[in-house]
């Protein structure tokens, strides 16, 4: 048994959910999103949760259970909370701008990297050495975070580069004479 997926997924106040066949909607105040689920787990309403269920007892049934209650719950906490995830630019020169829909990177190439922004992401620079991506849809925030972490990642002898606030990067000792 799924220990995620049997717990329902709680609507706090200000949320509203509708199930279609295999269709959530959520709507908060940040937004709305929407899941579609396989045909392997049954969703309802059941007072004022969601409520996920595999239809029959297949491997690929249960594999989807504890996924799709988790796509629930993670669209109830993007409409309502929103995602985030910081970068730390590490280098002597590196720094990055922001501006409307575009994002400056100055990374050490021979030339300016202009990023764009996709649709319902936002990107802010409180500082010209940390990156703020912002989003109510979790995959799409972590992986704007990835493409802008791709054009300079972290390297181990001196830790120049972009990285995840939160990421360790392990250090290596340099060449000795």
């Amino acid at each position: 048994m799924s220990r995620i997926g049997k717990k329902p997924v709680e609507l706090p106040s200000g949320v509203e959910a509708s199930v279609s066949g295999q269709t959530v909607t959520v709507k908060g105040p940040k937004g709305s999103r929407e899941f579609t689920a396989t045909d392997d787990v049954s969703i309802a309403m059941e007072d004022g949760a969601v409520v996920v269920t595999p239809r029959g007892s297949s491997k690929r049934a249960r594999q989807q259970w504890g996924m799709s209650r988790t796509q629930v719950q993670n669209l109830v906490t993007g409409v309502t909370q929103g995602f985030k995830k910081e970068l730390e630019i590490n280098g002597v020169g590196y720094r990055a701008q922001a501006q409307g829909n575009k994002m400056t990177l100055n990374l050490g190439l021979s030339h300016d990297v202009i990023f764009e922004v996709p649709e319902g992401v936002t990107v802010t620079t409180p500082k010209n050495t940390e990156i703020v991506v912002e989003g109510i849809d979790q995959q799409l925030v972590g992986q704007v975070a990835a493409n802008i972490r791709e054009w300079r990642r972290p390297e181990p002898y001196k830790g120049k580069g972009i990285k995840y606030k939160d990421e360790y990067i392990f250090r290596k000792e340099g060449k000795k004479k």
